[in-house]
């Protein structure tokens, strides 16, 4: 059954997967979102693909309805708030220098691939980390005895098939390696197929519902 969000809990530690692609810690009111690219359109323009600049408008306003809804401490973005250095204009910045006081809460970045040789006034890189019991990072960065929690994977489910086929984001958690990969949040990314072993909760339409993913039939594996 879809919802808002769903509880998801690790060694009685509690996280709540939210609709809106993001995760909330409650028992340190900490919101983590993950891959929100800004500044992909302008990226592209760079390089002479015509993309429309309206999709970072549309991703903060998702990011402070978020924050506004749960009222965190601290938003922690998980890597690649910004898609590149050729993306990163004089607007941008002056818009992440005012997110802190529009969340109403502090702002902080776990470096990322796409944040590689940027600079962002008041917002440093930081690496991955301990937080409670979970290892925050971008890239999957498994830990013994923390829960990983990371991006950059953009995973999602394909659900359905044929001409009803869809690819939606979703979270992912593989119990072997003690990960769980966020959807990525920003309105223009892509997104991969995550592994059959995971346990998967689609998202869509501000909604989140825990899935069973069908096994490969036997001829994709051949």
């Amino acid at each position: 059954m879809a919802a808002e969000q769903i509880s998801f809990h690790w060694r009685g530690e509690p996280l709540e997967l939210l609709g809106a692609k993001g995760l909330w810690d409650p028992q340190r009111r900490l919101l983590l979102v993950a891959d929100l690219h800004l500044g992909k359109a302008e990226t592209f323009q760079a390089h002479g693909i015509p993309l429309p600049s309206d999709g970072d408008g549309a991703t903060l306003n998702d990011l402070l309805a978020l924050a506004h809804r749960w009222r965190p401490q601290q938003v922690l973005v998980l890597g690649d708030l910004i898609h590149s250095r050729l993306g990163l204009t004089g607007e941008l910045r002056a818009k992440l220098a005012a997110l802190p006081e529009l969340l109403g809460c502090p702002l902080r970045l776990i470096g990322g691939n796409h944040e590689l040789g940027s600079w962002i006034e008041g917002l440093p890189q930081e690496p991955s980390q301990a937080v409670g019991p979970w290892w925050l990072s971008h890239a999957p960065d498994p830990r013994d005895g923390l829960l990983n929690l990371c991006g950059h994977l953009h995973p999602v489910a394909v659900v359905g098939g044929g001409a009803d086929r869809l690819r939606l984001p979703c979270f992912s958690y593989c119990a072997r390696s003690e990960r769980l990969a966020l959807p990525a949040f920003g309105r223009l990314t892509g997104g991969h197929p995550c592994s059959q072993r995971d346990r998967i909760w689609l998202v869509a339409d501000g909604a989140v519902v825990d899935w069973t993913q069908a096994p490969p039939s036997r001829d994709r594996a051949a």
